[in-house]
C-alpha cells in the first residue's frame, strides 16, 4: 500500500503527493519507472559534461575542462585520504562515480521541478529520493569493500570478524549489515525531509520565506554526497587494513 500525504491549502488548489510510483512491469517483476528515467537524465548529464570537457583537452584548462579536473583532484585526494596511497588508484572511478551520481541527483532533486513533468501515473522526483536507489548504492559499497578486502588478503580477511577476539564474533557480522543500512537510511531520510519541508513551505508560504531552506537544502545535498562516499572510501580502506 502507497503512502501518501495530502497537504491541501485553504483553497484546496495545491497538493503535495509523497509514494506515488509509475510501474514498469517486467516480467514478475514491478520497477519504479521514475527513478528509471530521472537516473537516466542525471547519467546523461554527467556523460555530456565529461564528453564537452575532453573534447578538447588543452594545457592550460578552462571552462568544463577546468571544472572537471578540479572534481577528479577532489575525489583523488578523498579516496587518497580515506584508502591511502598506495592503494587508492583503482578506487578513484568507483568513489567518483559515487560522488557525481549522488551529488548531482540531490541538486537535481534540489533545484529541478519534476512535478511539471507528467507522467501517466505518479510523479518523477530525484533518484535519491526513493529508498531503492539509496539501498542500491550502499549494496555496491558493500560488494566493494567486500571484494577489496578479499582481493587484498585473501581467506586472511575473515579473521577480522574474530578480531580482536572470538567473542567479538556476532557484533562484527552485525556491523556488516549496519554499514549498508546506516549508509542508505542517512542518504534517503535527509533528501526526502529536504524535499517535504520545501514542500510544504511552498504550499504556506509561497514566494519568499522558501528560499533561504532551498539553499540550505543545496547545502546538505552536497554534503551527504560527501558524507557518502567518504565513509564507502573509508569502508575499503578499513578492508584492505584489516582494522
Amino acid at each position: 500500500m502507497l503512502n501518501t500525504f495530502h497537504f491541501l491549502n485553504s483553497s484546496l488548489l495545491a497538493k503535495l503527493e509523497v509514494g506515488e510510483h509509475y510501474y514498469w512491469k517486467i516480467g514478475g517483476l514491478s520497477l519504479h519507472g521514475q527513478i528509471f528515467i530521472t537516473s537516466w537524465v542525471v547519467c546523461a548529464l554527467l556523460i555530456g559534461v565529461a564528453f564537452l570537457a575532453s573534447r578538447k583537452v588543452e594545457r592550460i584548462p578552462s571552462g568544463l575542462q577546468n571544472l572537471m579536473e578540479y572534481a577528479l583532484d577532489f575525489i583523488r585526494d578523498l579516496a587518497k585520504d580515506q584508502i591511502g596511497e598506495k592503494e587508492y588508484r583503482p578506487w578513484v572511478p568507483f568513489v567518483g562515480t559515487l560522488f557525481l551520481f549522488i551529488f548531482v541527483s540531490n541538486w537535481a532533486g534540489a533545484l529541478v521541478p519534476w512535478k511539471l513533468f507528467e507522467i501517466p501515473h505518479g510523479e518523477l522526483v530525484a533518484p535519491t529520493n526513493d529508498i531503492n536507489t539509496t539501498v542500491a548504492l550502499a549494496l555496491l559499497t558493500s560488494l566493494a569493500y567486500f571484494y577489496a578486502g578479499f582481493k587484498k588478503r585473501g581467506l586472511g580477511y575473515f579473521a577480522r570478524y574474530i578480531e580482536p577476539t572470538p567473542i567479538l564474533l556476532p557484533i562484527n557480522i552485525l556491523e556488516d549489515f549496519t554499514k549498508p543500512l546506516s549508509l542508505s537510511f542517512r542518504l534517503f531520510g535527509n533528501i526526502l525531509a529536504d524535499e517535504l519541508a520545501v514542500g510544504v513551505l511552498v504550499l504556506l508560504v509561497p514566494l519568499f520565506v522558501p528560499l533561504p531552506l532551498m539553499l540550505l537544502g543545496l547545502f546538505t545535498s552536497a554534503i551527504q554526497a560527501l558524507i557518502f562516499a567518504t565513509l564507502a572510501a573509508a569502508y575499503i580502506g578499513e578492508a584492505m587494513e584489516g582494522h
